[in-house]
């Protein structure tokens, strides 16, 4: 079959694909979401990664198609890859299993389609609880990438991922890559950089809302952090020699290596050593961006209502960003030096 005559099979609307493993306290307020937004979704597919709880008979319940693989797929791209043969839309729309979204989140999302040009389109995210230091952290970080970064990657059309916790995508461009990759643990960031290989567009609609639980505490945290530095580090050595190519995303990429790399580095080795040898003021180096990072934050805090919160929750942000340097200077060593690439995907909550 061509691919013309595959695109004209599928249906006009939007299939979602949420991936669900053991997710029972969370897959009814996803799935209630998905059935309140202001255009109706043509189906609902919960892949039900043979879990071991109720996530299954709780979608079913709900009146939404639920598959099953015969075993576990191993992470979360695999789920999604395992549904795709069962969509029969036009669009396909990935949602974790833990993620709500705001009742107009996919209308927004799907203006971007307007333009043929574009592959994938992504919204904002928030966390859906801001309780513990390390959801403040998180929604600080997020506050910051989604006010500034993420805009500004946009206005080169660029962005340097569709997120996979909210993304809208071609189905037939889907198709042509082979569904999601688990070849990295940032299955949403190969997508991405594999779609602009191809000469796909990808865009970020900040109108569109969507809240993931983030991870609570260092344990859970932990393995998001080591799952997202892995995967950030197998990205670029698989991805760099097309990505180098493609103007405004190599200076993207080349200020998040430099991040990833140096700037980690420096604060968990340079300051350190500055500061016991040399002054104590070098300890400033930690939060010598804070005007910054503040300035944005404190803008998008207030247009949502949020300031008091968000000026609150400022401090976590840098305690987030030592750990997250920790986990990336592991990543750096264990993918790089030690050649000891991480294979197993494990969920970060």
């Amino acid at each position: 079959m061509s691919a013309n005559e595959n695109v004209s099979r599928l249906l006009p609307g939007i299939t979602a694909i949420v991936p669900a493993y053991n997710e029972a306290t969370s897959i009814r307020e996803t799935i209630n979401s998905l059935l309140a937004q202001t255009i109706v979704l043509k189906e609902i597919i919960v892949v039900d990664d043979f879990s071991t709880d109720e996530t299954g008979s709780i979608a079913r319940s709900l009146g939404v198609t639920v598959v099953r693989p015969p075993r576990n797929t191993g992470s979360k791209a695999g789920a999604q890859s395992f549904a795709l043969p069962f969509v029969r839309t036009q669009f396909c729309m990935a949602i974790d299993g833990d993620t709500t979204l705001e009742p107009s989140a996919v209308e927004k999302i799907f203006s971007a389609m307007d333009d043929e040009t574009v592959a994938a389109a992504c919204g904002m995210v928030l966390p859906r609880h801001i309780r513990t230091v390390w959801e403040r952290g998180r929604y600080i970080e997020y506050l910051f990438a989604f006010a500034l970064l993420k805009p500004a990657q946009d206005f080169v059309a660029k962005p340097m991922i569709s997120s996979g916790c909210f993304s809208l995508y071609r189905t037939e461009l889907r198709q042509e890559v082979g569904g999601w990759s688990n070849r990295t643990m940032a299955e949403d960031m190969d997508l991405t950089w594999t779609l602009y290989t191809r000469n796909h567009g990808v865009r970020f609609v900040p109108e569109a809302v969507c809240y993931p639980i983030e991870p609570h505490n260092l344990h859970f945290l932990s393995k998001q952090l080591i799952r997202w530095s892995h995967g950030f580090v197998q990205n670029v050595r698989l991805h760099w020699r097309n990505v180098i190519n493609i103007p405004y995303l190599r200076a993207i990429l080349a200020v998040h290596v430099w991040d990833a790399s140096v700037a980690s580095l420096t604060f968990l080795v340079v300051l350190p050593i500055l500061a016991v040898a040399v002054h104590p003021l070098f300890l400033l180096g930690y939060v010598y961006d804070l005007p910054a990072v503040a300035v944005p934050v404190v803008a998008q805090g207030y247009k949502r209502g949020d300031l008091g919160r968000a000026l609150v929750s400022l401090p976590c942000f840098f305690l987030m960003r030592v750990v997250a340097a920790i986990f990336m200077v592991r990543a750096l060593w264990f993918e790089l030096v030690l050649r000891r690439s991480l294979l197993v995907y494990e969920k970060g909550h």
